[in-house]
């Protein structure tokens, strides 16, 4: 089974394409404009396990909102389109992961029914050249465009370069547990049928 997909979306603002391999190795190619954020999705890539080719041309000379947040909408929309029919997979994923002095919780259902809640108290301003409050725009864009319910919490708070990547390496790790195949599942997790 190839769990691949391609996605380009195209707007007056951004111009964004993206590769997803969820049977990956962990590979990343990433290149948005925005050196903090290319960061912090090799990071997701690489813990979890996945490859991925993300190229994003936005309006950078405006703010980092529309890139980032398109780029949002790329990754859950690969993910998604990647997944297919979900039969045999774990469904549900969460880790609890430690940076430093950081302590970030995750947990999801790939079950199709968006649902986004958001924990995490940054202090104004940037890492690097990614505005703090564009963490929550980036999870809220993926969980909406993957149709996953997505819980992120920081438990225990610290600086903003160790919380944003505790949640980015967190769910990478959710996800990884949640899209795994489990030989024990015939059909889909539900009593639905379909998820």
């Amino acid at each position: 089974m190839n769990r691949t997909a391609a996605v380009e979306r195209n707007t007056k603002e951004t111009r964004i394409k993206a590769e997803l391999n969820l049977d990956g190795t962990g590979i990343a190619e990433i290149n948005t404009g925005i050196g903090f954020f290319d960061h912090m999705l090799d990071g997701f890539a690489r813990h979890g396990l996945f490859d991925l080719k993300i190229t994003a041309d936005g309006d950078l000379q405006v703010d980092d909102h529309h890139t980032i947040e398109d780029t949002g909408i790329v990754l859950g929309t690969a993910i998604r389109q990647a997944l297919g029919d979900k039969k045999g997979i774990c469904r549900y994923g969460d880790r609890i992961l430690p940076m430093d002095e950081v302590l970030a919780l995750c947990a999801l259902d790939l079950g199709g029914r968006p649902y986004f809640s958001y924990e995490a108290e940054f202090a104004p301003g940037k890492m690097g050249d990614m505005s703090t409050e564009m963490v929550r725009e980036f999870f809220y864009a993926v969980s909406y465009s993957a149709a996953m319910n997505l819980h992120l919490k920081i438990l225990t708070p610290g600086n903003n370069h160790h919380m944003a990547e505790a949640m980015f390496k967190a769910f990478s790790k959710a996800l990884d547990q949640a899209v795994t195949f489990d030989p024990r599942i015939k059909d889909v997790l539900s009593t639905k049928g379909s998820i």
